[in-house]
């Protein structure tokens, strides 16, 4: 069964990652945000948001199983998504 949101969901985890300026939070939170829906299957969903340098990811999931691959998974995305960042071009 599907949960229904992150905030309904029995399992629930928050990843917090912080970076050195709003625009590069902003970049790699962009970067991420079009996966959210993309990756969501049966037994979890996600979330991205930012609020100034600190990009959010939550994760619910039905199972205990579900939650750790969910979160190793956005891990994965954040982490490719901030190299991409160090080589965005400056404006």
């Amino acid at each position: 069964m599907a949960a229904e949101s992150t905030d309904d969901a029995p399992h629930r985890l928050s990843l917090q990652f912080d970076y050195d300026t709003e625009r590069r939070a902003r970049v790699v939170e962009r970067a991420v945000r079009v996966e959210v829906g993309e990756i969501d299957d049966a037994r979890s969903t996600a979330r991205v948001g930012r609020t100034g340098r600190t990009v959010e990811v939550r994760i619910g999931a039905a199972d205990l199983v579900a939650l750790r691959a969910g979160a190793n998974t956005w891990r994965r995305l954040l982490s490719v998504a901030e190299q991409v960042a160090e080589t965005a071009p400056r404006r």
